[in-house]
């Protein structure tokens, strides 16, 4: 078993994303090959995309409301909600609330 403390966890800029904070807390420093884990936090107004990855990804929103907008279908993710994103899927998230949102990513790592 390995731990992180989050005083330990690292920033970390993500392309193509706005008005937001991430901090890595599990990933290819502490030894795991197959994903990383990180902890975003999105200002009123801040998102990312619209992009594509080459990855998979999980979003589990633990505070306030984002908007996931995947071919033009808008979806409201609230607390304890969680999504996956295929790679390859072209998808636009937003903070249209007044709260900052706090969300727990699952990145798979490029092959």
């Amino acid at each position: 078993m390995k731990v992180k403390r989050f005083n330990d966890a690292k920033t970390y800029e993500a392309a193509n994303h706005r008005g937001y904070t991430s901090f890595a807390l599990i990933n290819k420093a502490e030894g795991i090959k197959n994903f990383t884990v990180g902890l975003s936090h999105f200002l009123p107004g801040g998102g990312a995309g619209p992009d594509a990855g080459p990855v998979e990804k999980t979003y589990t929103i633990l505070a306030g409301e984002l908007t996931v907008i995947i071919n033009g279908e808008e979806t409201i993710l609230e607390p304890m909600d969680s999504c996956y994103i295929p790679a390859g899927e072209t998808r636009e998230i937003i903070n249209r609330g007044n709260e900052v949102v706090t969300m727990l990513v699952a990145v798979e790592m490029p092959k």
